[in-house]
C-alpha cells in the first residue's frame, strides 16, 4: 500500500481516485477546486481530503492530477498552494491531465530541481474507460521513476507504455486525437452517405466491421449515431481543446495536419449548433443539420 494523493476529481478523476483506493488498497488524500465534491468522493469511497494542493501532497508517495489544462495544472502544481511545495524528496508526481509536451517539459525540470520526479501520463479511454478501471496511460519521464509508480498506475489501467522522456506522453495523446478525429469524420461521412442511399445501417456496419473499416469509434458509437443521440462519452468542448493542443506542437515541430485542422473547424461548427457537451461522434449532427 502506497500513501497518495489525488488532485481534480472530474468525470475522469473521481473515478480513478476511487481505484487506486478500493482497487489498489492504497491510502488516497484528495482534493477538488469545489470541496463538495472532495466531500462526496470521500463519502463514497473513504480515505481523506485536502484544502490545498500542498496540503494533498505532504508526505505522499505518489501524487496523482487530472485537471482541464495547462493553466490548471500550473496551479495545482508551481501555483500558490501547489503541490510542488510538498512533495518529499524521491517521491512522484503523476499527471494525468491531456496538457501540452511543453508544460510537462517544464514540470518536469521544477521537480527534479526539488529532488522528486514528474510523469506527463495522459490517458485514453473516456469516462467509460475510467469507471471500469480500463484506461491506455500513455508516459513520458524517467524510467527508474515510471518502474515505481507503474504498479499503482495499474489500478485504473489496461495498458501502460513508457513512451520516451518529458513531454512523449502528451505527444503519443497527440496522435491518439490526430488519429481518432479522421476516423469520426469518417464514421460519420459513411453512415450519413449510408442513410442517404436509403440502406440498412445496422447491416451495413454488422459487414464493414469486421473488414478493414473496423474501429473502436465503429463498434461502439455507430449504434448512438445512427439514432442521433451524443451524450455517450467525450465532449466537444474536450476535443477542441485537444485538438487545439496537436495544432499548436505541429506549429512548432513543422508536422502537416490537414484533416486534423479541417476537423477542429468541423467541431467549432458543433459548437456553433449548441453541441459543446455532445460527445464527439456529434460530427455526424453537422452533416445532418
Amino acid at each position: 500500500m502506497a500513501s497518495v494523493a489525488f488532485l481534480g476529481l472530474g468525470v475522469m478523476g473521481y473515478p480513478m481516485a476511487g481505484h487506486l483506493k478500493n482497487k489498489g488498497g492504497h491510502d488516497v488524500t484528495v482534493y477538488n477546486r469545489t470541496s463538495a465534491k472532495a466531500e462526496q468522493w470521500v463519502a463514497q469511497h473513504g480515505g481523506s481530503l485536502a484544502a490545498t494542493p500542498a496540503q494533498a501532497a505532504e508526505g505522499k508517495d505518489f501524487v496523482f492530477s487530472c485537471v482541464g489544462n495547462d493553466d490548471d495544472l500550473r496551479s495545482v502544481t508551481t501555483g500558490a498552494e501547489g503541490a510542488f511545495e510538498a512533495m518529499k524528496k524521491g517521491s512522484v508526481f503523476i499527471d494525468n491531465t491531456t496538457a501540452s509536451a511543453e508544460v510537462a517539459r517544464e514540470l518536469a525540470e521544477a521537480a527534479q530541481s526539488r529532488g522528486f520526479s514528474f510523469l506527463d501520463a495522459p490517458v485514453s479511454g473516456g469516462q467509460a474507460g475510467a469507471e471500469n478501471g480500463v484506461l491506455t496511460v500513455m508516459v513520458g519521464g524517467d524510467e527508474a521513476a515510471f518502474d515505481r509508480a507503474r504498479p499503482v498506475i495499474d489500478a485504473f489501467a489496461r495498458m501502460v507504455g513508457l513512451m520516451g522522456s518529458a513531454g512523449a506522453g502528451q505527444l503519443t495523446k497527440m496522435i491518439n486525437q490526430i488519429c481518432i478525429a479522421g476516423l469520426v469524420q469518417g464514421l460519420s461521412e459513411g453512415i450519413h452517405f449510408g442513410k442517404k442511399a436509403g440502406l440498412d445501417i445496422e447491416k451495413v456496419i454488422e459487414v464493414i466491421s469486421k473488414g478493414a473499416a473496423g474501429s473502436w469509434q465503429m463498434e461502439n458509437r455507430h449504434k448512438t449515431m445512427n439514432a442521433g443521440k451524443y451524450d455517450f462519452g467525450f465532449a466537444v468542448d474536450w476535443m477542441r481543446k485537444d485538438l487545439g493542443i496537436c495544432l499548436a506542437e505541429a506549429d512548432r515541430n513543422g508536422a502537416t495536419l490537414p484533416v486534423t485542422a479541417l476537423v477542429d473547424q468541423f467541431y467549432k461548427d458543433v459548437q456553433a449548433m449548441g453541441g459543446r457537451r455532445w460527445d464527439t461522434s456529434s460530427l455526424l449532427a453537422r452533416l445532418e443539420k
